[in-house]
């Protein structure tokens, strides 16, 4: 069993909806959990969100959150992952936001760097992580990477929900 059909049938097992709000990850994580049949009894909605102006008018991230922070950073993620939770009313909220590459990396964010975001009814987490495990800025490789790693962080949260 892969990593998407674990989430949907842990989030089925336990009567959950998800939600997903991605920017660098540019719907591949909402594709991955549709991808499984029957995900519709547990999935809510995907919004990419990839520019800004997006994350704020749609999600409700804060724009002071961004000018102080940047759209990389875990304060970002975890107002994507609240937002997308409020619209959708899920149980589970997971949000992307980073630089996929191969270009756009800084000193702070190298290419590869992912701010994932968490949001349940009892509180919203986040992590920063690098996905460029080998240095060779393949954006679809981190991409995916990053995905699959939200899709089995989110199946722990289901778990301990």
């Amino acid at each position: 069993m892969n990593v998407q059909e674990n989430l949907v049938n842990t989030l089925r097992e336990k009567n959950l909806k998800i939600a997903t709000a991605e920017s660098c990850t540019g719907g591949l994580l909402s594709e991955m959990i549709t991808d499984v049949s029957g995900a519709s009894s547990v999935f809510e909605c995907g919004v990419c969100s990839y520019s800004n102006e997006i994350k704020i008018s749609v999600l409700g991230v804060k724009k002071e959150t961004i000018d102080k922070y940047t759209e990389v950073s875990t304060q970002t993620a975890e107002e994507m992952a609240e937002g997308v939770r409020k619209i959708s009313n899920a149980d589970i909220a997971v949000s992307t936001t980073g630089v996929a590459g191969p270009t756009g990396g800084t000193e702070e964010n190298p290419v590869g760097t992912v701010c994932i975001g968490f949001a349940t009814r009892s509180g919203v987490f986040s992590e920063k992580k690098n996905f460029n495990l080998d240095g060779f800025n393949d954006r679809g490789e981190i991409r995916r990477r990053s995905a699959e790693y939200c899709l089995k962080k989110a199946a722990e949260f289901a778990e301990s929900l």
